[in-house]
């Protein structure tokens, strides 16, 4: 492996200490415990699993501090394009096998990175699964395949949003399967959101996860 520093984050192994990469982009919370506890529930399936820290060590417990956080992330977002970069180049050197690519899963705010990463690193970006969060990106160049879980009643993503990415993606000759969760909103997937979380749903979207990473990632 060559020497490429670690950047800052979070990584997860599998047992045996090799498997495909997976990058995990958190949502506008930060690098919290939910997400490093995404990361080693991956590595418990087999994978490699790493999330950059997008947000410089802090992370928000109320939606007026992730606002804040967010919004200050996006008025830098080439800056974070390249924390993400680095995190890939770090990840694509940890990943056995890389034949085939590797995979993004995105939550909320990270959702909007992993579409611009899928046509930013087209090569190496061969799946991305998304968690309520939407937005564009180069899908002519992609070649990734797509999974999406959106909420029904969800004012961050409406379902307008929802729809014209689904069909923008199949436009651009890109698969993708998008599922729409009855009787849940945003956040539906995030245990320490008890005003949002939902065990059933999202219990079936990590099997659904688990499913098409499986599909389209090498073990």
């Amino acid at each position: 492996m060559n020497n490429i520093q670690e950047p800052t984050g979070y990584l997860a192994l599998p047992a045996s200490g090799l498997g495909p990469g997976i990058l995990v982009l958190h949502a506008w919370w930060g690098l919290n415990d939910t997400i490093k506890d995404v990361c080693e529930r991956l590595a418990g399936e087999g994978y490699v699993a790493y999330a950059p820290d997008l947000f410089n060590g802090r992370t928000a417990a109320t939606i007026a501090a992730a606002e804040n956080l967010s919004g200050e992330a996006d008025s830098q977002s080439e800056a974070n394009f390249a924390k993400i970069a680095s995190a890939v180049d770090y990840l694509w050197e940890r990943a056995q096998p890389r034949d085939g690519g590797l995979g993004v899963v995105g939550f909320s705010f990270g959702a909007y990175y992993a579409l611009q990463l899928s046509g930013r690193d087209p090569e190496r970006v061969r799946a991305v699964a998304l968690f309520y969060g939407c937005g564009d990106g180069d899908f002519d160049k992609a070649q990734a395949t797509y999974l999406g879980h959106f909420a029904e009643n969800d004012p961050c993503e409406p379902a307008e949003n929802v729809d014209w990415l689904e069909n923008e993606l199949r436009a651009n000759g890109r698969a993708a399967t998008f599922y729409r969760y009855e009787g849940v909103g945003h956040w539906f997937f995030e245990p320490d959101r008890p005003d949002a979380y939902d065990e059933t749903a999202a219990n079936l979207a990590w099997k659904r996860t688990i499913s098409f990473l499986r599909e389209n990632l090498s073990l």
